[in-house]
């Protein structure tokens, strides 16, 4: 049974968070670089919460707070999506395919800060599920 209340951003020090932005940057051509305002509140808080024992939903919802932040120029969105995307492939022993496929993009949708109440409450269904 996968373990739903662990430090989900230790994988994720702030260096390879910068180097996922970096990374889809230069697949599209833009600017890969910090901004101003965002960065370091972004930083601050992942760093804050990187080694803490947190809920799924929790740490989901600091992807979208940091994406919210806007740390980089360009594709801050798609970077803690990517970050969340590999979250949900940590539960994959225990989900099937078609669970899996509707929590990545529950998992997307909050990160996006675009999930609607239905889907939070079918998040918080479907890993309680996963704890039992």
């Amino acid at each position: 049974m996968p373990r739903l209340v662990k430090p989900w951003l230790a994988s994720f020090d702030w260096e390879i968070v910068t180097e996922i932005n970096r990374g889809l940057c230069q697949q599209k051509n833009a600017l890969h670089k910090p901004t101003s305002d965002g960065h370091l509140p972004a930083k601050t808080l992942w760093q804050t919460n990187q080694s803490k024992d947190i809920s799924l939903a929790d740490a989901l919802d600091i992807c979208l707070k940091c994406h919210r932040l806007a740390p980089f120029c360009f594709y801050n969105r798609n970077t803690f999506a990517a970050i969340a995307r590999d979250f949900i492939a940590e539960l994959s022993p225990g989900l099937a395919a078609d669970k899996r496929h509707i929590l990545r993009g529950i998992a997307g949708h909050i990160v996006a800060g675009t999930a609607t109440d239905i889907e939070r409450r079918q998040l918080d269904s479907m890993l309680a599920a996963l704890e039992k």
